[in-house]
């Protein structure tokens, strides 16, 4: 693993102004991390240009992004401009719209609606992103979700941000859907799972139940691009949360 990234979801109550995500992205970068996913479509209230200087000025890169799928497929244009100004390829969603209501029917319109304009941007160099959470692992009609997608989503133009805790949320084994997936997997979230009072919760990277010993290395072995740390929701401050995971991989040696 040459790189750690964060997705900024984790932090995303310390990047509300300007100034708050230059601070930000200086922790992460004392803190071992030197790549930024995003999870917002208005580049943190700055637009693209300013958010692309305070990248350069702290050192971090974007690897990807979260973004509406709404905008990708109405604004196409705009959008892969935007991405272009902060310098990634991987313009992504975090999930479904419309999972309230899925059914099977409803899941082969998004997947063409997906394939169209994944098969748009990927002329200009661009891949589109999808990441999983449990719910595509449900059925309707006796077909698995997340087979589906991995069956019909464009192989050449898609790429998947396979989500490691959400993959062992849905009942799923995290290592045998990266086999299956191989290739395919531009951007690795690392996200660790536990059972706290009871209940599935959150955890810092080796502080819960997921193999990361196996996982890393079935990364290496498929050709992941991308180590993406990211804790939905953490117990205290989310800096000591990504120290506590940026650690852990530096003392196995996964991270220098």
């Amino acid at each position: 693993m040459e790189k750690l990234g964060l997705q900024l979801f984790t932090i995303r109550d310390f990047l509300k102004t300007p100034e708050d995500v230059k601070n930000s992205f200086s922790k992460l970068i004392e803190l071992g991390y030197t790549e930024g996913q995003t999870a917002t479509s208005d580049w943190y209230g700055m637009g693209a240009e300013k958010f692309r200087d305070i990248c350069r000025e702290t050192g971090l890169s974007i690897c990807g992004t979260h973004y509406s799928f709404d905008r990708i497929y109405d604004a196409t244009d705009e959008v892969m401009k935007e991405h272009e100004i902060v310098g990634t390829t991987n313009i992504g969603i975090g999930g479904m719209p419309g999972l309230s209501e899925m059914t099977l029917e409803s899941v082969k319109v998004f997947v063409e609606k997906f394939n169209e304009v994944a098969r748009k941007i990927h002329k200009h160099g661009f891949k589109l992103t999808y990441h999983n959470h449990h719910w595509e692992f449900a059925k309707h009609s006796d077909v698995r979700i997340m087979d589906y997608l991995a069956d019909n989503l464009d192989k050449d133009a898609t790429s998947f941000v396979l989500d490691t805790h959400w993959v062992q949320a849905g009942g799923g084994d995290v290592i045998d859907w990266m086999k299956k997936l191989a290739g395919r997997i531009d951007i690795l979230h690392l996200k660790d799972y536990k059972i706290e009072n009871g209940e599935r919760a959150f955890a810092e990277i080796y502080e819960g139940n997921i193999n990361f010993d196996g996982v890393l290395k079935t990364a290496e072995e498929i050709g992941v691009k991308h180590y993406v740390v990211e804790e939905d929701t953490c117990p205290g401050d989310p800096f000591d949360s990504i120290r506590i995971s940026a650690d852990n991989l530096k003392a196995r040696g996964y991270l220098k």
